[in-house]
C-alpha cells in the first residue's frame, strides 16, 4: 500500500509540476504577445506622431494654411488593419486579378512587391510588410489603386512608364494614402460598384432606361474597356493622396520630386493616346482625374520641394523591370490599329473607320464620335436566336424591364453562321439603337459585339460586323508580344536613332521620348540606359 500511495503521490507531483510549466509558459507567450502588440502600437503611435508634427511645422511654416493641414493630418491617426478590412479586400482581391488580367509573376512582380510594402509601411496602417499584399497586373492599361485590407495594385503597363524606383515608390504610396484617407468611404456605393468592377452592362442598364446617361456615353464613350476603370475621387482627395504619397517617399528615403516626375510622364502618356487614337477626349487613366495633371505637376513639386533630395535607384529599376511584356498581351488579344486579331481563339476584325478600340479582359470596347460598343461573348448551347436574346437580358438588371429585340435576323459572314437584332430604346436624352450581333464558332462558342448609337445610325458599325473571320494557324502565329528592353547607349546615339528601333509604325519617335521621359531636344549620352519597345 505505501509503494502505491507513493506511486500515486509522485504521479500527483509530476501532474502538478506539468500543469505549473503549463500554466507559466502559456503566461510567458502571452506575455510576450502583449510585449509585441506593445511594440506595433508604439511604432504606430510614432508614426503617426510624426506625420502630425511634420504637417504642424508645414502649418507653422505658412506653406500650408490649418484647415488643409489638418485634414493631411487625419489620415496619421488611422488604425492598424482591421479584420474587416481584411475580409472584405481578401473577398474582392481574386475579382480584381480576373478583371485586370491576373497577376504577374517572376522576379519584375518580385521586385515591384518588395517596393510596394515598402512604401506601404510609411503610411501608419500597419508597420508589417506581411499585412500588404502587392501585386503586379497583367494589363496593358496605365492604371494603379489600392483597396481596404491591404491590398495594392499596379498595371505593368504604368511601370513600364515609370523610369525610376522613386516613382514606383510614389505611384503605390499616393494609392496607399486613398486609403490611409479612407476616401473609399466616403463615396457612393454605386460609384463603388461601377468603378472597381464595373462592366459595360451596368452603364448600358441605365443609359436605355432612361437616366439622362446616353448623351453623355455618346460623348465621352462606354467604359472604354473595363481594364480602363479607376477609383474616382473628389479634387480634393486626389491633392491629400498626392501630397500623403510625397510624404511617404521623404520617409522611406527617396526624393520627393518622383511625384512630379511621374505624373509628368502619364500626361504626356494620355496626351499621345488621344493624338493617336484621333481624339479629343483623352483615354481615362490614373493621372487624369482631377485636378487636371498639369497643375497636378506643379503642387507635387511644389510640395517635395525644387532642392529636395533622397535615392531614385533608377539604374537598378530599369534592369529589374527590362522584359516586361508591353501593351497587348497576345493571349488576350491583340489590337493593332482598327484591326483585333485574337491568336488563341482564332479569330479578326476591323473596326470601322475612325473608331478606334481598348482591349480588356473580358471584352474589347470599341469607340467613336457616332457610336459605342464592346466585343465580347457568353454562354452558348447552339441556338444564335437565344444567345442574342440573352444578350440584350444582360444589359438590364433583373428588376428592371427587358429590352424586346423583336425579331432576330439570321445571315452568314465569311462563312461563319451569325444572328442580329437591333432594338430602338427611348431614354432621356433620345431614342438610341442597341444592336447584338452574334457568330457562331463552334458547337459551344459564340461571340458577340453590342453597340450603341443614335436611333438610325446603327448602319455605321456594318462594315465592323461583315469584317469578322477565322484566322489561320499561321497568321495566329506570327502575333508576337512586345517587350520592354533596356539597353544602354553608346556613343554617336541619338534620340532619333533609337527611336527607330522602336517596334511601332506609327509615332515611334513620340513613343520613345514619352516612354523615357525625354524631349526632342534632349542629349543622350554615352553609357545612358534607356527603355525600348521590341519584339
Amino acid at each position: 500500500m505505501q509503494v502505491k500511495t507513493r506511486l500515486v503521490l509522485g504521479g500527483l507531483v509530476s501532474f502538478v509540476g506539468l500543469l505549473l510549466v503549463s500554466v507559466v509558459a502559456l503566461f510567458l507567450e502571452k506575455s510576450s504577445m502583449l510585449d509585441d502588440r506593445k511594440v506595433k502600437t508604439r511604432h504606430l503611435v510614432e508614426s503617426a506622431h510624426t506625420l502630425v508634427q511634420h504637417y504642424q511645422a508645414q502649418e507653422a511654416s505658412g506653406a500650408m494654411d490649418k484647415a488643409s493641414a489638418q485634414a493631411a493630418a487625419q489620415p496619421a491617426a488611422v488604425q492598424a488593419i482591421s479584420a474587416r478590412d481584411k475580409a472584405e479586400g481578401a473577398k474582392a482581391h481574386p475579382q480584381l486579378l480576373a478583371e485586370f488580367g491576373g497577376a504577374e509573376t517572376g522576379a519584375q512582380a518580385a521586385y515591384v512587391e518588395s517596393i510596394g510594402k515598402n512604401v506601404a509601411v510609411q503610411s501608419g496602417l500597419s508597420n508589417a510588410r506581411g499585412d500588404f499584399t502587392v501585386t503586379l497586373l497583367n494589363s496593358p492599361v496605365n492604371n494603379a489603386f489600392a483597396i481596404p485590407g491591404g491590398y495594392i495594385y499596379v498595371t505593368r503597363q504604368l511601370v513600364a512608364l515609370m523610369n525610376n524606383e522613386a516613382e514606383l515608390a510614389g505611384v503605390l504610396g499616393h494609392e496607399v494614402g486613398h486609403v490611409a484617407a479612407r476616401h473609399a468611404a466616403k463615396r457612393q456605393s454605386a460609384a463603388t460598384k461601377n468603378s472597381i468592377l464595373g462592366v459595360l452592362g451596368a452603364v448600358l442598364t441605365g443609359a436605355v432606361l432612361g437616366n439622362n446617361q446616353v448623351g453623355q456615353m455618346i460623348q465621352r464613350g462606354l467604359l472604354q474597356g473595363s481594364q480602363l476603370l479607376t477609383l474616382r475621387y473628389s479634387r480634393g482627395q486626389e491633392t491629400e493622396s498626392d501630397n500623403l504619397g510625397i510624404e511617404y517617399l521623404r520617409r522611406a528615403g527617396y526624393d520627393p520630386r518622383a511625384m512630379s516626375t511621374v505624373l509628368q510622364s502619364l500626361a504626356n502618356q494620355n496626351a499621345l493616346d488621344a493624338r493617336l487614337m484621333g481624339s479629343s477626349n483623352q483615354v481615362p487613366a490614373w493621372a487624369s482625374t482631377h485636378p487636371d495633371p498639369a497643375s497636378r505637376v506643379r503642387a507635387a513639386l511644389s510640395r517635395a520641394g525644387s532642392n529636395a533630395t533622397g535615392l531614385t535607384n533608377r539604374d537598378t529599376f530599369l534592369t529589374r523591370i527590362a522584359g516586361l511584356t508591353y501593351g497587348d498581351d497576345p493571349r488576350q488579344g491583340v489590337v493593332e490599329g482598327r484591326r483585333f486579331i485574337h491568336p488563341d481563339l482564332k479569330l479578326a476584325y476591323e473596326a470601322p473607320s475612325g473608331f478606334y478600340m481598348m482591349n480588356g479582359t473580358r471584352a474589347v470596347s470599341i469607340n467613336g464620335q457616332s457610336g459605342k460598343g464592346e466585343f465580347s461573348t457568353g454562354p452558348f448551347s447552339g441556338d444564335l436566336d437565344s444567345y442574342v436574346r440573352a444578350a440584350f437580358a444582360g444589359l438590364t438588371e433583373s428588376n428592371q424591364p427587358r429590352i424586346d429585340p423583336g425579331q432576330v435576323n439570321r445571315t452568314t459572314v465569311n462563312g461563319l453562321s451569325a444572328a442580329y437584332a437591333t432594338a430602338r430604346v427611348n431614354s432621356g436624352d433620345g431614342q438610341v439603337d442597341v444592336t447584338v450581333f452574334a457568330y457562331q464558332f463552334g458547337p459551344d462558342q459564340a461571340f458577340h459585339f453590342v453597340t450603341m448609337t443614335r436611333a438610325g445610325g446603327a448602319g455605321v458599325f456594318d462594315p465592323m460586323y461583315r469584317s469578322m473571320r477565322r484566322i489561320s494557324a499561321a497568321e495566329a502565329a506570327a502575333i508576337k508580344p512586345r517587350k520592354l528592353a533596356v539597353v544602354t547607349a553608346k556613343a554617336g546615339d541619338t534620340v532619333q536613332s533609337l527611336a527607330s528601333r522602336m517596334a511601332y509604325s506609327d509615332a515611334p519617335l513620340d513613343r520613345f521620348l514619352v516612354l523615357n521621359g525625354l524631349t526632342a531636344s534632349s542629349r543622350i549620352a554615352p553609357g545612358q540606359k534607356v527603355k525600348l519597345i521590341t519584339y
